[in-house]
């Protein structure tokens, strides 16, 4: 019996010792100043990999860590602005340790991208990728994305307007670049701007800009590149959190004022996010005066939640909605002068849903899924401002009023997989259907003259059209990548392959639908044209990429990249129906999708204190799509066949631009950093020996950065473009120009309950009269913002 008693207590003691966990608690901090640090990521790993532990510091620096196994480990510090930093560590009891952590003076690539569709150092990544973090937005004025974006190499920012922005990537405009939000499209119109305005630019946590060919991995459209804009969510921890933050700004170019409000909480298995923001701007002032009609007024809400359902099972909720209202357009080559147009609503919302499974087994290493839906609304007024007189009558169109609603849905179904330590393999299939819905009515007065010139009646004509008929385009896309490193790591190989289904169709459509004469409306108008018959296409693409990085030394690397990109015709480019009097501007819905090939060869330097990227880069395009003069038949509802003069969508043009982008940061003394980036390239129509339209000038900057500790940072920077007079037929040349900021910023700023930052600086210090090639030559902006302060305050508690 005694025996036995001493078994079952040896017994006990064993498994109590077994089960027995611990804490690990402590505090990461500046090295230099000693701030604590909120937000850090603190990871710690077993070194046989069997147990992985995370913790996120509090706003007052400190981390718990609880449920930590007996063993030996490696303790890794994670933080934007900051060197990564590892350590050893053995538990076998409470602890408690202090990280200290090294301020980042230069990039030295260790950041982690997703836009690979694998979250990736970005120094392992073969392709020319650039990345803004939400520091980089924090210390400029920012008023939209594309402001942030413009000073990155390669990277050009287009507008109608301060509001209304996009971007151009090595000479290719938006419609042949990709634009997501969280990985999820934004589908909007193609020949207006703002693909990069419908989303706060206080809520971005980073912006992931991959340069070059990449529809091997997103399909159609990413002949230039993609555009990933990562918004700011909420996080699990070790342990409960709950913080916020205010963030309010001023610019004195244009009167915007900022305010955002944001909450998070959060625990081990679930996280929530709230957060709401207004902007309010006045018109634009230049060194020559004021842009008439560049105000704007937007407000903005997003949330996010997430759940661990299982140790390994995760599910994460996002709502944003984005609402623009009086937003003046004062130039665009969709509403060119003497018009005046305004978006009386723009307007996003996006609801996405994440569901991901890791370590399924050994090889299988991640399952996710995803779905997305998206809504967005463009209502416009346009004033016409023109009349035309004839001697029985005088008509003025008085106000039209285009209105469009896009709505995208999307999934996705991607399994990672690795068959051995050097081998990463992902494969996927997404679906994803845009419809477009358009309306428009025009609104005309005409006066009826007698035979003294005056007016002996007027007519009140509502004339109500469809611009583009009821449409859906709609993809699915099986997409393969496999990433094999050799010679111990020193090179990697990446090939991928991509096979897409295209369907379009889209309704009946008539030049116009109903007629209404001085309040009595016609449902049946006479002499209706049939625009476009109801039809379905479907078209049948392939992309591929082979992507070679090979390390010449521990901190220096070559890379190849090559590829094959397509883009299937646009609803707009198939439909658009545009009555010009005399002719027609017409789409054609059996247009064939546009091809790309690609060759990019980089060199990168990855020192402690020096970094440089270079990338000379050549695209091949043919089957572009360019208007062509011919003839529209077409068919009235009577049944009867005429003929017009016409502009017709077609696959004609052939195309090669070249050129080259580099960038680099040296930390030559003590805080001081010089940076620098530059950019050209060439775009030439090869089939008419013509050069290509809206290619931005040769371009650079060279700053110096000074960081202060304790008490702030600052920057200046030089801005200059060169002469464009290679322009395409119709094109206007632009002058050079040089323009300076400076960038100024303050130290946290440590209260007991809460940590308080200043932003500020001038742009334009000079005042200088300059004009962006890319918005001058899309409608009728002449002049870029003048001298702008702006000041900004950051409030976490």
């Amino acid at each position: 019996m005694m025996k036995t008693v001493k078994l079952l207590f040896f017994l006990f003691i064993s498994l109590n010792s077994f089960a027995q966990q611990f804490e690990l608690r402590g505090t990461v901090m500046d090295s230099e100043t000693n701030e604590k640090l909120g937000g850090v990521h603190v990871q710690l790993i077993n070194q046989n990999q069997s147990n992985n532990y995370f913790a996120i510091t509090k706003l007052n620096g400190d981390f718990i860590i609880r449920g930590i196994e007996k063993g030996e480990y490696q303790i890794l510090t994670s933080y934007i602005g900051y060197i990564n930093s590892t350590d050893e560590l053995s538990i076998s009891s409470n602890q408690t340790k202090d990280i200290q952590v090294d301020k980042e003076l230069i990039d030295i690539g260790e950041v982690i991208v997703s836009s690979m569709r694998q979250e990736i150092k970005i120094k392992d990544v073969p392709v020319p990728i650039e990345i803004v973090d939400k520091k980089q937005i924090e210390r400029s004025s920012s008023f939209t994305a594309s402001d942030v974006l413009a000073q990155e190499p390669g990277v050009a920012m287009a507008s109608d307007g301060v509001w209304a922005t996009g971007i151009n990537i090595r000479g290719l405009s938006q419609q042949r670049i990709v634009m997501l939000v969280d990985g999820n499209r934004i589908e909007t119109a193609t020949d207006l701007m703002a693909s990069m305005s419908f989303f706060d630019v206080d809520d971005i946590e980073r912006i992931e800009v991959i340069k070059g060919a990449s529809s091997s991995l997103y399909g159609t459209g990413a002949m230039g590149g993609i555009v990933n804009v990562i918004t700011n969510e909420a996080y699990f921890n070790s342990s409960t959190y709950f913080n916020g933050s205010f963030k309010g700004g001023y610019s004195s170019v244009n009167e915007l004022f900022t305010r955002k409000v944001s909450f998070k909480s959060g625990s081990k298995n679930w996280y929530a996010s709230l957060s709401g923001a207004l902007r309010d701007a006045n018109d634009v002032s230049t060194p020559e005066g004021t842009i008439p009609n560049s105000q704007f007024e937007d407000k903005s809400v997003s949330a996010s939640f997430g759940l661990k359902l299982k140790e390994n099972h995760t599910l994460k909720l996002k709502y944003q909605y984005f609402d623009a209202d009086n937003v003046g357009i004062p130039g665009g080559a969709a509403l060119p002068g003497p018009s005046t147009a305004t978006y009386t609503d723009a307007k996003r919302q996006m609801f996405s849903a994440n569901y991901e499974i890791k370590d399924i087994s050994e090889s299988f290493k991640k399952l996710n899924v995803r779905y997305f839906h998206q809504y967005i609304v463009r209502d416009v007024d346009l004033t016409p401002n023109i009349s035309t007189t004839t001697p029985t009558s005088i008509t003025t169109p008085e106000l039209f009023t285009p209105s469009g609603e896009h709505t995208t849905d999307g999934a996705q179904i991607q399994t990672d997989w690795s068959f051995s330590d050097n081998n990463n393999f992902i494969a996927g299939v997404d679906v994803w259907r845009r419809k477009l819905e358009t309306s428009r009515e025009k609104y005309i007065r005409m006066d009826v003259l007698d035979i003294n010139g005056d007016i002996a009646a007027t007519n009140n004509i509502v004339r109500g059209e469809t611009p583009i008929p009821e449409s859906c385009f709609g993809s699915v896309g099986l997409y393969l990548q496999n990433e094999q490193s050799f010679l111990d790591d020193d090179l990697k190989l990446i090939i991928g392959g991509r096979l897409d289904g295209i369907r379009i169709a889209n309704e009946q459509a008539f030049d116009y639908d109903y007629l209404i004469m001085n309040g009595t409306r016609n449902d049946s108008p006479p002499n209706q044209r049939i625009t476009f018959d109801e039809n379905e296409e479907y078209k049948l693409s392939w992309s591929a990429n082979l992507g070679i990085l090979y390390a010449l030394t521990d901190d220096m690397d070559l890379s190849v990249n090559t590829g094959r990109s397509f883009r299937a015709p646009s609803l707009e480019e198939s439909f658009k129906y545009i009555d010009l009097g005399s002719k027609v501007r017409l789409g054609d819905p059996n247009l064939d999708p546009e091809k790309g090939y690609s060759l990019d060869i980089g060199m990168r330097v990855w020192k402690p204190k020096f970094q440089f990227k270079v990338n000379g880069f050549v695209n091949w395009l043919s089957d572009m799509i360019v208007e062509e003069s011919g003839e529209f038949i077409y068919s009235y509802t009577t049944g009867a066949v005429d003929t017009i003069p016409a502009l017709i969508n077609a696959n004609v043009d052939e195309a090669r631009l070249y050129g080259a982008d580099l960038s680099f940061q040296y930390n030559f003394y003590k805080n001081f950093v010089v940076h620098g980036a530059g950019s050209y390239v060439r775009g030439e129509d090869t089939k008419n020996k013509i050069d290509l339209p809206l290619i931005t000038p040769a371009n650079g900057r060279v700053g110096i950065r000074y960081n202060l500790p304790k008490y702030f940072g600052v920057d200046l920077v030089a801005i200059g473009f060169a002469d464009q007079d290679k322009v395409a037929e119709g094109e206007t040349e632009t002058k050079g120009f040089a323009r300076f900021d400076l960038k100024l910023n303050s130290t946290v700023i440590n209260f007991d309950f809460l940590k308080l930052q200043f932003f500020g600086g001038i742009e334009n210090i000079g005042d200088r009269a300059y004009t962006n090639h890319l918005a001058t030559n899309r409608g009728a902006i002449s002049i870029e913002p003048g001298r702008n302060y702006y000041i900004k305050m950051k409030i976490l508690f």
